[in-house]
Order: structure tokens, then sequence, then C-alpha cells
């Protein structure tokens, strides 16, 4: 194959030039760090958002990868065949299903008891997993003694903030779990921004510290409420505290 038979044309070059130029100014990110993401040269970057020669197939592949987005269009403007259901919209951060890949997977959930119980920790299961009709990542709880308040919903990984965000909307009430990108070791701390359920009607805003631990490192997952005596209490306790002490997240005194 020749390097013209790998090169985009004028009018697809224009298209992809003008969509990194967007992106570029919209994630308020410069040309040296997307080259460095997509492995090429600044000076090819260049050249190519400049006019000066075409976007070729692999430049084009490298920085599709980096920004989590599809870039090539076909004619009637719509990403190219084979990357339908395989990019998130842009309210959810424009990523690609290879890019998040590594999020996907069980987790178990722990966080403070919202019970009479303040020394116990409350632990259920969370699966992230790509939701090919919805075209993003999607969670759903499980093991919740709690069963009627499991929550379900979609998940946006924006590029700018570096945090990963589980949300929940059910006619306009919104729950949302904040949290870092996993670990080397895969887990997540952040926080949780949810209602507290009280008597009758009664629903109070409460805010808590939250880690995802992925449920291959715990030997024994265990789920519920967790009470001190508790096997898992002292490790799901450790990475409780290590949102706050490393700190993943603040919480600010009174």
């Amino acid at each position: 194959m020749s390097s013209s038979d790998n090169e985009l044309s004028a009018q697809q070059s224009r298209d992809v030039a003008a969509t990194v130029r967007e992106e570029l100014a919209r994630r308020r990110i410069s040309r040296q760090k997307l080259a460095s993401d997509a492995r090429i040269s600044l000076s090819t970057l260049e050249k190519a958002l400049g006019g000066h020669r075409p976007f070729t197939l692999a430049t084009t592949v490298r920085l599709e990868q980096a920004l989590g987005l599809s870039l090539r269009k076909e004619p009637h403007g719509e990403p190219a065949s084979g990357n339908h259901g395989e990019v998130a919209a842009d309210g959810l951060g424009a990523y690609s299903r290879r890019a998040v890949a590594w999020i996907e997977g069980t987790y178990i959930t722990v966080r403070p008891s919202f019970g009479g119980d303040r020394a116990a920790l409350y632990a259920y299961r969370t699966e992230i997993a790509w939701d090919t009709e919805a075209a993003c990542l999607a969670f759903r709880e499980g093991e919740r003694l709690d069963a009627a308040f499991t929550q379900f919903g979609q998940v946006a990984v924006p590029n700018q903030s570096g945090h990963i965000y589980l949300v929940t909307n059910r006619h306009g009430q919104h729950r949302l779990i904040t949290v870092s990108r996993p670990t080397i070791t895969g887990e997540m701390y952040g926080i949780i921004t949810t209602l507290l359920a009280g008597r009758g009607s009664l629903l109070t805003p409460i805010a808590a510290p939250i880690a995802f631990l992925p449920v291959k490192t715990v030997a024994t997952p265990s789920f519920g409420r967790i009470a001190p005596d508790e096997p898992n209490y002292a490790l799901y306790r450790q990475h409780l505290r290590r949102t706050v002490d490393e700190p993943f997240a603040l919480f600010l005194p009174d």
C-alpha cells in the first residue's frame, strides 16, 4: 500500500483538523500534550492541522484513541461505520469504549452506614459495564439490604477533571458519586452525594466518603451492614479512611 492510499482525502483532512482544533479549545489542552498522548510528533500534528499535509489513517486513529472520540465521518456527517455505539455522548465525556475498558468490572462499594450505628459500614456490589444501546458505561448496584433504594445509571468520564461520575437521574431526582480514576490496583475513592430517607416522606441531603474495591482483591467479600466485630470491617475501614487521608476527597470542618 502506498502512502497516498493511507492518506485521508482533502475534505476528510479538513474535517478532522476542524474537529481536533475544536477539542483542543474545549478541553483546554495544548497541541504538545495531544501529540504526546497520541504518540505522534508535534511537527506532524502542526502540519496536518495547518493544512500543509493530509492526515494519514494511522495518525487519525491515534488521535481518536487519545481524544476518545471518532474523527472520521461518513458523507452524511455521522461517525464512520464501525464506531456506532462505541463512543459516548459529549455530555458524558465523549469517551470511546476502548478508552474506558479498564474501568469495567465488579466492585465492592463501601461507605459509612447511614443508620443508627455510626461505627458500622455499609457495603454492596456495583457492576460497571458498557451499555451498547446507550453507547456509554453504565452501572448497576446489587446486594443491598435496602433493595428498594438500589441505584443504576450512566457513567461520565470527562477528560478535563480526571474523575469519574456515576450519575443517577430518576425523574429529575439526582444522586451523584464522584470518584478518582482507578489506582494501579483498581480502587476508586471519592464522595457520594445523595438523600437520606427519614420518617415518612422526609428526605435530607447527605454526603459521605465512598470507596470502590475490585471484588477480586477481597478474599471473602461481605455485603450489607458491616459491624466493627466482623471479619472485613478493618479492611473496609482502611479503604474508606484512605479516601480522606491521602486525600482523594476533602470534607471541610464546621
